[in-house]
């Protein structure tokens, strides 16, 4: 029987292999592209966020390592649907299970996978670069609403 270590770990490979969402979209109302120097992992991500404030549709590009890929893939899963506001609660809630810290780890789903990344330092930016170019893309979008409305 596999242990929930095997079974995260398979998590993370089938979603680098075969990572969801992995498209551009034709009119995202958001856009960031990121890249890590140091390891090149870079990734471009399009969201479609509606007047109500809701994700409706996601997309990345990109290359990099398995941690990285997998976990764009399961962020673009985990925040398609949610509320601007609510993708950014699960931000913090990832960031701070990969960096150890104390968090709701039954409200990240699938995401708690990635909880092994805290032994590794070095892996951190790998897991959380999709996150946080899904970040600056909300953010530096934020004036351009037509209707004004913070997300």
């Amino acid at each position: 029987m596999a242990t929930s270590d095997e079974m995260y770990q398979a998590v993370i490979i089938e979603h680098a292999r075969s990572p969801r969402n992995y498209k551009p979209l034709v009119t995202p109302t958001h856009h960031c592209d990121g890249r890590n120097p140091l390891c090149g992992d870079e990734v471009s991500l399009d969201l479609t966020v509606d007047a109500e404030g809701r994700i409706t549709d996601i997309g990345f590009q990109g290359q990099g390592c398995a941690i990285s890929k997998a976990s764009a893939s399961m962020m673009t899963a985990a925040i398609k649907g949610k509320t601007v506001p609510e993708a950014r609660e699960l931000f913090e809630r990832f960031h701070a299970l990969v960096t150890g810290e104390p968090t709701d780890e039954k409200a990240l789903g699938k995401l708690v996978a990635f909880k092994g990344v805290a032994a590794y330092p070095m892996r951190v930016k790998c897991a959380t670069m999709g996150w946080h170019v899904m970040m600056e893309a909300l953010d530096e979008n934020r004036e351009k609403r037509p209707n004004g409305s913070e997300q």
